[in-house]
């Protein structure tokens, strides 16, 4: 795929993807107090299971995956829409906004070293000295938010956790989309993202019936913007540029979501956090010197 500069509608799908992502930190934070992170998660995902239902319906684009094809759809809707959703929930039961972004945002960086590991393409140098740089970052930010105790250690594995599982449902999502419709290749990440958070039903029942309306709304919001939106745009985009040169976009979303942090919540992470998150994201940077991304990760996007 050429790398030459993005469409006017690829600039806004990733104007709006940017924007989404960054409000969900927020809004997950403000409703995180009412409902558990597997409720939540089950929530965000069946808002937008419906929602990219409608769209593929009237959209009448369906095109019959292979068993590859499936296998890769699997992985990354139980990765992505599942398990990445939970662990950002539980990240931010003691992390605020900013922090949590910082963390997830390493996410390219994964991406890169998930290729030269997984897809034999090599580590080079200067993809060596990023992952170094960022690990330091997380390390600072470790250090000033250890304060907290266990909960904020805890806080910080589960970004981690949702920083790998980012990578990799990108990793498994963008061979999808060489064929198959983007609108349809994210309805089928939601919908399997359902149903393996089905299991969390029961809490989300218990949890409905004593969260405030404006929760249950930020809940809703969830699914219908930063999911079922935001994935549709960002999807739009993965299927027409690198996921790598994607992917530096999302640079700007921490410091949207510590704006709006400090906005909503008059949150803002330590100053030795901000330095740790500089430092994760420079790391992200220095590991596209050169080498941007590897070969076989550019050629996906084709």
């Amino acid at each position: 795929m050429s790398t030459s500069r993005p469409s006017l509608r690829v600039l806004l799908a990733i104007v709006i993807t940017v924007l989404a992502w960054a409000s969900a930190f927020v809004v997950i934070r403000g409703t995180g107090e009412h409902f558990s992170p597997g409720a939540l998660t089950l929530a965000r995902v069946f808002v937008g299971t419906v929602l990219l239902a409608i769209v593929v319906v009237i959209g009448r684009a369906w095109v019959r995956p292979t068993r590859r094809e499936w296998f890769q759809l699997v992985g990354y809707g139980v990765i992505w829409f599942g398990l990445y959703n939970f662990a950002l929930n539980s990240a931010e039961q003691t992390l605020d906004a900013g922090t949590t972004a910082m963390l997830v945002n390493i996410g390219p960086l994964l991406i890169a070293l998930g290729a030269g590991l997984l897809l034999g393409e090599g580590v080079p140098r200067w993809l060596a000295i990023g992952a170094g740089v960022s690990f330091l970052g997380v390390v600072l930010i470790g250090i000033a938010t250890s304060g907290g105790g266990a909960g904020d250690a805890a806080g910080i594995t589960w970004a981690l956790v949702a920083a790998v599982t980012y990578a990799a449902g990108v990793l498994l999502q963008k061979p999808t989309l060489r064929r198959l419709p983007a609108a349809q290749v994210t309805f089928l990440g939601a919908a399997i993202g359902l149903l393996v958070s089905l299991p969390f039903a029961g809490q989300l029942v218990v949890d409905l019936q004593d969260a405030p309306v404006d929760a249950i709304v930020g809940a809703i919001y969830l699914g219908a913007v930063p999911t079922a939106l935001a994935f549709s745009t960002w999807a739009y985009a993965l299927s027409r540029m690198p996921a790598g040169q994607l992917g530096v976009t999302t640079y700007v979303v921490p410091p949207i979501a510590i704006i709006l942090g400090l906005i909503f919540f008059a949150e803002v992470p330590p100053v030795l956090a901000i330095v740790g998150g500089v430092l994760c994201l420079g790391g992200v940077a220095l590991s596209r010197v050169r080498s941007r991304v590897p070969e076989r990760v550019e050629s996906l996007a084709e």
